[in-house]
């Protein structure tokens, strides 16, 4: 069984490559996470849970991330990811992610809606949400990245 996270933080950076996986290399290392195995899950922040926005993580680390992504090879192109996390007042959060072809105001607005949407099905109070997001115009090839690393 794999130990509950105790810290988290969010980030959203954008970048440009060569390729569209160096260009995702490329948004990782810009928003602090690029020396990480990433093991991609699902949406819900574990119950007292801290925000630690100087988490620093050792390079090779397997770390639970929550995250949206976008690539795009077409100049000009406007791109966005975001992320976002519902706190509840008693118990665990919800974590929703979101990436298109947008600004990153809609992007937020989306993804803010989605989490009020998961509180309402859950029938649970929502006390606060935190978004980070970012957005691109793509000059050949870009890549916008928006996560919640969980850590130990």
């Amino acid at each position: 069984m794999l130990p509950t996270p105790k810290k988290y933080f969010l980030t959203a950076a954008a970048a440009e490559g060569r390729s569209r996986l160096t260009a995702f290399d490329n948004a990782l290392l810009n928003a602090r996470i690029g020396n990480l195995n990433l093991i991609r899950v699902s949406s819900i922040l574990p119950p007292d849970v801290e925000l630690d926005n100087n988490l620093d993580i050792p390079p090779g680390s397997l770390v639970p991330t929550a995250y949206g992504s976008i690539i795009s090879d077409i100049p000009g192109e406007l791109i966005a990811a975001a992320v976002a996390v519902g706190i509840s007042e008693d118990s665990y959060g919800v974590i929703m992610e979101f990436s298109g072809k947008c600004s990153k105001e809609e992007a937020e607005d989306t993804v803010t809606a989605m989490v009020r949407e998961a509180f309402e099905v859950r029938r649970k109070q929502l006390k606060e949400i935190k978004v980070a997001v970012v957005d691109h115009r793509v000059e050949k090839t870009g890549c916008c990245l928006a996560a919640i690393p969980l850590w130990y």
